[in-house]
């Protein structure tokens, strides 16, 4: 099975408040259905670009599934969609809401993320039985 045969969620491997929501979604996505890469991974490199994606001067979440990739807002809604029960309803409603309100929101955390939550110095090693789930 290839690393692209299940949705991926790529996130800023040194954001502490990027790696947190990962360690939230790995408990809360009870099927086990995303896959996570860093977005400073070979697999980002590869990926992104064909999807339309300029990784220079992305400041998002990227969820990317069959060959297709939704930023900011979208992503992390989609995300959302993803991992179904509540959350996946709670995102549905904010699916409603305009999307240039919700990216004006998410654009506003992403600028200010590093000062509010801190950067690490590399990216994050995820716990062993989170290992397969990581790809790139």
């Amino acid at each position: 099975m290839n690393a692209t045969s299940h949705p991926i969620l790529f996130f800023d491997g040194v954001c502490n408040l990027c790696n947190g929501a990962v360690q939230w979604l790995l408990a809360n996505d009870k099927k086990g259905e995303l896959r996570f890469a860093s977005l400073q991974s070979d697999l980002a490199q590869e990926l992104l670009p064909a999807a339309g994606i300029d990784l220079a001067t992305l400041d998002s979440l990227v969820l990317y599934r069959d060959g297709r990739a939704q930023i900011y807002s979208d992503a992390a809604l989609g995300t959302g969609q993803l991992i179904g029960g509540v959350y996946g309803k709670l995102a549905r409603l904010g699916f409603l809401v305009p999307q240039f309100l919700r990216n004006g929101v998410y654009r506003f955390v992403a600028r200010n993320r590093y000062r509010w939550f801190g950067k690490r110095a590399e990216c994050m090693l995820p716990r062993p039985e989170w290992k397969p789930r990581f790809v790139g």
